[in-house]
């Protein structure tokens, strides 16, 4: 049974592995000049399609203008673009290129491949254990 100090010191090491894990997934990209911000746009363009900037703003948690920035030099390299809204001219649309498709695709590729093969390195049940943790992992995260 764990005692309150046990369950602090689990806590932490599963953090830290975690934060660990993340790291070197992160590592993995297209584009090594990238920041995580920047990839989280595109990759969040991908995943809910096109966004305004508040909306952009919001879903990453930062300030419109540190979006404003953000995006201003993904779309200076050609991976999103603005155009306006069909129905509200006031309103801009930010959507993935297909070079930012390309990005993203290529980079979740990579991260893909590597935890793949670090994977294959473990024995099947320590695979299995992995397995039951991601289940776990999504019940934690989605509190």
């Amino acid at each position: 049974m764990s005692t309150p100090e046990n369950l602090s010191d689990e806590a932490s090491d599963f953090r830290m592995a975690t934060f660990r894990l993340a790291r070197r997934l992160r590592a993995e990209r297209a584009i090594d000049s990238m920041s995580d911000g920047q990839f989280a746009v595109l990759a969040a363009l991908k995943m809910h399609g096109s966004h305004t900037l508040g909306e952009l703003a919001e879903r990453e948690r930062v300030t419109a203008p540190s979006m404003n920035r953000t995006v201003n030099c993904l779309e200076e390299a050609g991976y999103l673009t603005r155009t306006p809204d069909a129905a509200d001219r006031r309103k801009v649309n930010i959507t993935l290129t297909p070079t930012g498709l390309d990005v993203v695709e290529e980079t979740v590729r990579r991260r893909d491949a590597w935890l793949e093969l670090a994977l294959s390195e473990l024995p099947p049940a320590e695979r299995r254990l992995l397995a039951d943790a991601a289940a776990v992992m999504r019940k934690v995260a989605d509190r």
